[in-house]
This record gives C-alpha cells, structure tokens and sequence, in this order.
C-alpha cells in the first residue's frame, strides 16, 4: 500500500465541497446548511475581516462602517434571524443574519427577505435564485455582506407574474 504525501482525495475519489473551511474550524458557516442545490459559493469573509482590521487600525472610522440604511435595521428587527455571533464592532450585542432572494424567475418577488426553511421549499420550485447572506448589528448599526450562493433545481421556468389586482 503506497502512503500519499500531499492531502486530498485519492485518485478517483470526489472531494466533499459542500463543508465549508469555517464549518471545520468550527464556526458556523453562513450558507444554508442542509440545501441540496446549494451552489456557487461566494465568502465574503476576507473583505470584512479587511474592513475589521481597517478600523482597528486607524484607517476608516466607527461611522465608516457602521453605517447601516434605517430599512436595513427595521428588516433585521422584523424580519432577521439571530445569531450566537457577537458583534465584531460593539460586542454587545449579537448579530442578526437576513437572507434576500434575486432571481429573473422571481419576477416582483425578487428582493425579498426569506428564512432558511423558506429557501429550501424555494429550492423546489424555481430552477435558479441568487441568496445574499447579509449581518446586522441593530445596536451599533454594523452591517456586512457575509455571503452568496445560488439554489435552484436548474430547471428553468417563466418568470412569476404579479396578478392584476394584487
């Protein structure tokens, strides 16, 4: 039996990518875990731990970055989800994660702030949607997009139409 120096899968084998790097550290991962059609995976974490670093260091200030739209604050008191994660800013408080929806199947839909267990009936029954995963601190008003994926069936449909009348 030959040993391999280098980690990874062996020949022939299919390396697992739905776990991501921060799920084997330990931390949550900012995806909806347990979605069957997630894919594309943008993680913003490198430009906020950029924006982090910036502002401990003197090159942008509290106001730079803390600079959540009132919409934003009212959605995430609303409409959030709460998270174990404290503010990176504050530290007071814990941060609240919103997920909007944007797809052209979504039609007047699209913009929409849904749940996790909304995106995975979702997944069902449109073929492609964009999710952008967005952080918010409603105390100090800290707000940084965390992450992006697409769900979908990859079955394309028309476009959902709003009803004359609604």
């Amino acid at each position: 039996m030959q040993t391999r120096d280098t980690p990874g899968p062996r020949p022939g084998q299919i390396r697992d990518t739905t776990r991501s790097p921060q799920r084997r550290r330990g931390r949550p991962c900012p995806t909806v875990d347990g979605v069957w059609s997630q894919r594309s995976v943008v993680d913003y974490s490198m430009q906020r731990r950029a924006t982090l670093h910036a502002l401990w260091r003197g090159g942008a200030t509290t106001t730079d970055v803390c600079d959540a739209d009132p919409y934003l604050l009212r959605a995430a008191k609303f409409h959030g989800e709460s998270t174990q994660r404290q503010c990176p800013v504050c530290r007071r408080t814990s941060l609240t994660e919103l997920r909007y929806v944007y797809g052209d199947e979504l039609g007047p839909y699209q913009g929409r702030i849904k749940s996790a267990r909304e995106l995975e009936a979702m997944a069902h029954e449109h073929g492609e949607f964009r999710v952008y995963v967005v952080e918010v601190c409603q105390e100090c008003s800290w707000n940084h997009l965390i992450s992006s994926f697409v769900l979908g069936d990859g079955m394309p449909r028309t476009p959902v139409r709003r009803r004359r009348g609604d």
